[in-house]
């Protein structure tokens, strides 16, 4: 069996990282003496390399092929594609293979030329690739399944998919191949899913810190949403992101807007022809400076590292889809943002969306305590990151970089309001058995007469103004808490109107208190200094001098021109932290480039001589 000197070795002389982070050296270690591994390891922790060393690693140890399962055809040409440029021997087989390709593929499988093999969990389960592994199987040339994505088996994970279920044939099938399975995402309740699903009993399991430090988390309440939008980009020009709407349409909308604002954006949802999806992701990998506005169809298996932001112009459904979504930003480990406007039609939206569900009431319930936890997580006071992670069953302390911790926000006791409102639902279904939505019940409370208010004769119930004190904005921030807390039922439709349960008593009793954050104001919004910009900040991600910044522009022209030649992300040619040490190092022989970290033996031979001639030129144009 391959020992973890060996995997060290390949980690230098292939990947040209100097040592392993966090849990990757035992996770390597375990996997490659054949153990089964769960890993739950944040995005940008390194989760490809857990699996890709102990593929390589058992490979040359004759040990068989590794087969990575995995969702999403972009994520595999491109993991491929880096595979490819770090000299090892990877293929995939999915739908944009000719018939000839995939033959010629299956063919190399067989003869044992491949070390990893990339494949959707739908074609794993036909059975003509059955028949592929069966053959390689008989010649005990099976070395490592690796199930990426593992959340997707479980149905209470964020992207259940139910071709995911299948895969427990892998172990049924073939018992004495290892399995490691991997995913950024899943609270406790996924975990078990998984492990049941996918009869993952005995493997060991590996859980890394859920904490992305270099991600400044802002959740702001939704006043004028593109407005808001706008003014947040602002601060990021020129830098790559991503903003996701719960809508085609406005992501459309969104889109062009942003178009028409200056910036390079373009849209993404499942209703666009797939060819224009397609390119709309390549051009997102490949360019600098785009912003995708997107449905949440985008993102799985996007490995671009320099995103500086991921926006949310409408609330996810729940915290894990949250953390994958912003987890997207700073996977290069500079400083990114996440940023997020949240309001009352949201709640009530997905609310309504989870009780008429067709699912189980128990499938309900859970689903009902993830947004709940999501809200918590919005309308929180203290620090968002300990928040966070709580979630996931993880210790912290304040981080000092979300906005509570940056800018503390004030608090108030909104026991009172929450019964005025809970009483004006009460009086007005009593009144006119029927129900109301929120913007009518708000208008009742303060006491703001209309059309409506007097066409129904709510002006004349006893709650009638009783809460003039409130703001607008104070009253939502209490019916949000209040369907946080379950204390007020939504009835579907086309008006979502609001109605008391069992959980309002104790409300109205006064027996339960409610504290609230204090609303924000436009206007104070408006006229708070802006920040600095991440983006002036970062471009390089190590501090060089003009002669350096210089060094590290000439070799991102020269990257990206490589890229473009090879059809790939700049980034799999070369991370930007190589190319700023390149920058600051000024090699002068291919011996200066050693011990680059991201240059490992491959592409030292490949690019090497190339990296000294840009270098050279620069120097001598000077």
């Amino acid at each position: 069996m391959p020992s973890l000197s060996d995997c060290q070795h390949i980690l230098r002389s292939v990947f040209g990282y100097d040592q392993f982070r966090g849990e990757q050296a035992a996770i390597v270690e375990h996997v490659c003496q054949g153990g089964d591994a769960l890993v739950l390891m944040p995005t940008g922790g390194g989760k490809s390399l857990c699996y890709q060393i102990p593929a390589i690693a058992r490979a040359q140890a004759g040990l068989g092929v590794c087969l990575v399962v995995s969702p999403l055809i972009a994520l595999m040409h491109d993991q491929v594609g880096a595979l490819h440029e770090a000299g090892v021997s990877a293929a995939f087989l999915n739908s944009t293979l000719s018939h000839e390709e995939a033959h010629q593929i299956e063919q190399a499988l067989l003869r044992g030329e491949l070390t990893l093999l990339y494949a959707a969990p739908e074609r794993v389960n036909n059975s003509r690739f059955l028949a592929l592994l069966d053959a390689l199987a008989a010649q005990g040339r099976l070395g490592l399944f690796a199930i990426d994505e593992a959340h997707c088996v479980s149905q209470w994970g964020h992207d259940f998919r139910p071709e995911y279920r299948a895969l427990t044939l892998l172990h049924e099938r073939y018992p004495q191949v290892p399995r490691l399975a991997l995913t950024a995402t899943a609270d406790a309740l996924t975990r078990e899913d998984i492990v049941e699903r996918l009869q993952l009993q005995d493997a060991r399991q590996f859980v890394s810190s859920f904490d992305r430090p270099n991600i400044r988390y802002t959740i702001v309440e939704k006043q004028t949403p593109l407005q808001q939008l706008l003014r947040f980009v602002r601060e990021h020009e020129g830098d790559s992101g991503i903003v996701y709407c719960q809508s085609r349409r406005k992501v459309e909308s969104v889109a062009e807007a942003l178009v028409e604002a200056g910036y390079a954006a373009l849209p993404y949802h499942a209703g666009l022809d797939s060819s224009v999806r397609q390119h709309h992701q390549d051009r997102f990998l490949r360019e600098e400076g785009l912003i995708m506005v997107a449905t949440i169809a985008f993102g799985m298996g996007i490995d671009k590292p320099d995103v500086r932001f991921v926006a949310h112009l409408d609330m996810p459904k729940n915290i894990e889809g949250y953390y994958q979504e912003t987890g997207r930003a700073g996977r290069d480990g500079l400083p990114a943002q996440a940023w997020m406007v949240y309001g009352l039609a949201d709640v009530v939206q997905q609310r309504r969306m989870i009780d008429e569900s067709p699912a189980s009431d128990e499938f309900k319930r859970v689903q009902r305590g993830k947004l709940d936890a999501l809200l918590g997580l919005a309308e929180a006071s203290d620090c968002r990151r300990v928040r966070l992670l709580a979630y996931f069953g993880e210790e912290s302390h304040a981080c000092g970089n979300c906005d509570n911790c940056l800018q503390p926000p004030a608090t108030w006791d909104a026991t009172e309001a929450a019964r005025m409102l809970l009483s004006t639902i009460y009086r007005i279904a009593q009144h006119d058995g029927r129900s109301f939505g929120a913007g009518h019940l708000m208008d009742v409370v303060r006491g703001k007469a209309n059309d409506k208010t007097a066409l129904y004769g709510h002006d004349q119930l006893s709650t009638w103004g009783v809460g003039q004190q409130y703001s607008e904005a104070q009253l939502r921030s209490v019916l949000r808490q209040l369907l946080a807390m379950g204390a007020v039922a939504v009835r579907g439709g086309d008006f979502n109107t609001l109605e008391l349960n069992d959980a309002s008593r104790p409300v109205l009793r006064g027996e339960v208190p409610v504290l609230l954050r204090e609303p924000s104001h436009p206007a104070a919004a408006r006229g708070q200094r802006r920040p600095a910009r991440l983006g002036a900040v970062v471009k390089a991600p190590v501090a060089l001098d003009s002669g350096g910044l210089l060094r590290y522009s000439a070799l991102k022209a020269w990257r990206a021109q490589v890229a473009r030649d090879h059809n790939l992300p700049a980034y799999v040619i070369f991370h930007d932290a190589t190319l700023a040490a390149i920058a600051q190092r000024q090699p002068q022989s291919l011996g200066d480039l050693e011990g680059i970290s991201g240059m490992g033996s491959q592409k030292l031979q490949a690019y090497g001589e190339a990296v000294l001639h840009v270098l050279e030129e620069l120097a001598q144009a000077q």
